[in-house]
C-alpha cells in the first residue's frame, strides 16, 4: 500500500473522483477511519503531511491525503522532496493538486520537478481529464461499462448527446442512477434517465459552424443555445468563433487558392490543413455575394451585442446563426 501518488487535472469533478477512487484502492479492506489521515484547506503546510507519513501508527499502514495542493509554490515543496529521498514503507502519501479554498486564489501549476521526482521513486502520477477524439468515446464507453446499471443504446446516445462537452458530469449521473434503480438494473431507457440528466451541456464550436455550413438552421440555433446556456460561454466569446469562421472564408474568396495547402498558407495556419480545406470548400460554395452578406450579418450582430439593442445576447446570436445557416442552405439548393 505504500508509495507516493500525485493527482492532477483541470476538471475539479474528475479530480475529486480520481482522489476518491485512489484512496479507496489504497485502503482496501481496512477501516478508512483508522488508516486515513486527511489534510485540507488553506492553513496546513506540507511538512505536516510528511510528518504524518513518517509517524508510526498503532493501526499499521496509513494513507495520508494532502488536498488543495494547488496553493503551494515551488518553495513549499521542499519537505516532499526530502521525503521522496526515503519514503516510509508503511505509508501512502496522496497529493491532490486541486485548487485552494479561498475565493479568487490562484492555482499554481504542478512543477515538472515534482512530477519527475514522484515517478523517479516509483510513485504514481495520475492525470485526470477527458481525452479528445476517439479517446473521448472510449472513455465514455469505459465509464458507462463500469457502472452497475445498464443503459440501452438509445439511452446511452441521448445521455452522451445531452452532456455534450460536459462529460465530466457522467460519473455523478451514473452514481445517482445506481442509487435510484439499484445495482444491476436495466437496461434503462431514455425516459428512465431523463429526470436525472439535467440541463443539456455545451457543444464544441465546430459543431455550431458545421451546422451553419450545412444549412441546418434548427441545429445551428440549438448548438448556440447550448454553448451559451449549457456551456456558460459569453455571447461575445461565441461571436469571436463566428467572426473568425466567416472571415476565413472571406479571405479565401478571390485569393487564388486552389487546394487546402494554398488555403492554409493564405490563412497562416500551421499544422493540420483540414480546417483550411473546409473553409475553402464553403467559401466556394457561398460565393462572393453571400460572403458579403454573411460578414454584414456578423458585423451587425456584433454591434448589437455591444449595446446597440436591448435584446438579450443569446437572442441576438440565435437570429444570427439562423440567418447564416439559411445562407448556406440557399447556396446548397442552387447547386
Amino acid at each position: 500500500m505504500s508509495g507516493v501518488y500525485l493527482l492532477k487535472g483541470s476538471d475539479p469533478v474528475l479530480l475529486a473522483e480520481a482522489a476518491r477512487e485512489t484512496v479507496k484502492r489504497l485502503v482496501g479492506d481496512d477501516d478508512a477511519a483508522e488508516v486515513v489521515d486527511e489534510l485540507s484547506g488553506d492553513d496546513y503546510e506540507l511538512g505536516s503531511a510528511v510528518m504524518a507519513a513518517t509517524t508510526i501508527s498503532m493501526f499499521g499502514d496509513r494513507v495520508i491525503v494532502a488536498r488543495n495542493c494547488g496553493r503551494f509554490g515551488a518553495e513549499d515543496l521542499a519537505p516532499v522532496y526530502t521525503y521522496l529521498e526515503d519514503p516510509s514503507p508503511d505509508s501512502s502519501l496522496v497529493l491532490v493538486w486541486d485548487k485552494p479554498l479561498a475565493a479568487g486564489a490562484r492555482t499554481s501549476a504542478v512543477p515538472k520537478k515534482l512530477t519527475d521526482a514522484v515517478k523517479a521513486t516509483g510513485g504514481e502520477v495520475i492525470e485526470t481529464g477527458v481525452p479528445g477524439g476517439k479517446g473521448r468515446t472510449m472513455w465514455v464507453d469505459d465509464v458507462i461499462g463500469a457502472s452497475s446499471v445498464r443503459l440501452s443504446n438509445r439511452a446511452k446516445r441521448e445521455l452522451v448527446d445531452r452532456l455534450g462537452e460536459d462529460v465530466n458530469r457522467l460519473g455523478g449521473i451514473l452514481t445517482v442512477l445506481e442509487a435510484t434503480f439499484g445495482a444491476g438494473a436495466g437496461p434503462l431507457e431514455p425516459d428512465d434517465i431523463e429526470p436525472f440528466v439535467g440541463e443539456a451541456g455545451s457543444v464544441p464550436p465546430w459543431e455550431l459552424t458545421d451546422a451553419i455550413d450545412e444549412g441546418r438552421v434548427a441545429d445551428s440555433v440549438r448548438s448556440v443555445q447550448r454553448m451559451v446556456r449549457g456551456g456558460g460561454r459569453h455571447p461575445l466569446q461565441v461571436m469571436v468563433t463566428l467572426t473568425t469562421h466567416v472571415e476565413r472564408m472571406l479571405r479565401l474568396d478571390g485569393s487564388g487558392a486552389v487546394d487546402e495547402r494554398d488555403a492554409a498558407n493564405v490563412l497562416g495556419m500551421k499544422g493540420s490543413t483540414f480546417p483550411a480545406k473546409k473553409a475553402l470548400a464553403q467559401s466556394r460554395r457561398l460565393g462572393s455575394d453571400r460572403l458579403r452578406r454573411a460578414i454584414t450579418l456578423v458585423a451587425d450582430a456584433d454591434v448589437d451585442l455591444r449595446g446597440r439593442t436591448d435584446r438579450p445576447g443569446d437572442q441576438v446570436l440565435e437570429v444570427l446563426v439562423a440567418r447564416l445557416a439559411n445562407l448556406s442552405a440557399g447556396a446548397r439548393s442552387r447547386r
